[in-house]
């Protein structure tokens, strides 16, 4: 409550925090708030504009913008949070282990996460699909392995700087097992970078879903999806702009609100950083 509290008076944050909660509102609610099937065709209807009827217009198959980019954003933000969550817990659990370990192991699990981060996002991201196939869970998975070294590296270091404190050489000393320290006292401490990392992922991922769905390689038709609009609509675009136009603006919207959340929570969190935030 105390962090929220902050966040309120944090303006970029609170920003984040509003333009977040209605992306996700509308994800959870589009079967109450659209107002026609996303994948049924009015073919008599084709590249309507917005109207009464149909609220941001109709595509090149006569089916209703306004709900296929709600359900669009269902789709984006399951593939991005499944993609964010794999990645933070797998990613830290690796960072943890090296950390814990050290030595070889260490070694051994940091240089493969140099290897993975070495590549473009969106390069290793179609090279796992272009192994795996297309579809919305092949689609979460190769977002989670991308993201994967970025949690890894986050958490080695500061978990690296706990154990060396001196209540942790105490824990030992008194017996504490390796999982307790972990769990107990390195864990914790290491929560506060995971977070903020989290929802900066989130925005980023938000954009990468919708670039491997622009190309063909995440969701696949019918599903809605708002980079498979984009894809769908670059060739009626001087017919029907409005559904490139509200389709773009429907991810920037998201990915933006997600990238200022993070921001926000990065200032009220950073302890470095707090005197300064207005």
């Amino acid at each position: 409550m105390h962090v929220l509290s902050r966040l309120i008076h944090n303006r970029v944050g609170f920003t984040g925090f509003i333009l977040s909660t209605l992306v996700i509102s509308a994800a959870l609610l589009a079967p109450l708030v659209s107002t026609h099937d996303p994948v049924s065709q009015h073919i008599r209807d084709r590249f309507e504009g917005p109207g009464q009827e149909y609220w941001l217009g109709t595509d090149n198959f006569g089916r209703d913008v306004f709900s296929r980019i709600l359900f669009g954003y269902r789709t984006s933000l399951i593939i991005s949070f499944s993609a964010v969550g794999l990645a933070a817990l797998s990613g830290s659990a690796i960072g943890l282990v090296a950390a814990f370990y050290g030595g070889l192991s260490d070694r051994l699990l940091m240089r493969f996460m140099d290897v993975l981060l070495a590549f473009p996002i969106i390069l290793l991201a179609i090279g796992i699909l272009a192994v795996l196939g297309p579809g919305t869970f092949n689609t979460a998975l190769a977002i989670g392995i991308v993201y994967l070294p970025i949690f890894a590296r986050l958490a080695r270091g500061p978990a690296l700087s706990v154990l060396s404190w001196d209540y942790v050489t105490a824990a030992w000393a008194l017996g504490a097992s390796g999982r307790r320290i972990i769990l107990r006292h390195v864990t914790p401490n290491i929560i506060a970078p995971i977070l903020v990392q989290t929802t900066l992922s989130l925005s980023t991922a938000i954009l990468v879903e919708a670039s491997l769905s622009f190309l063909g390689l995440g969701t696949q038709p019918p599903t809605p999806s708002l980079g498979l609009m984009l894809s769908e609509s670059r060739n009626f675009m001087l017919l029907s702009p409005w559904v490139s136009i509200f389709s773009g603006l429907a991810i920037l919207l998201a990915s933006l609100g997600f990238n200022l959340l993070g921001d926000g929570l990065r200032d009220l969190l950073d302890p470095t950083l707090r005197d300064v935030v207005t």
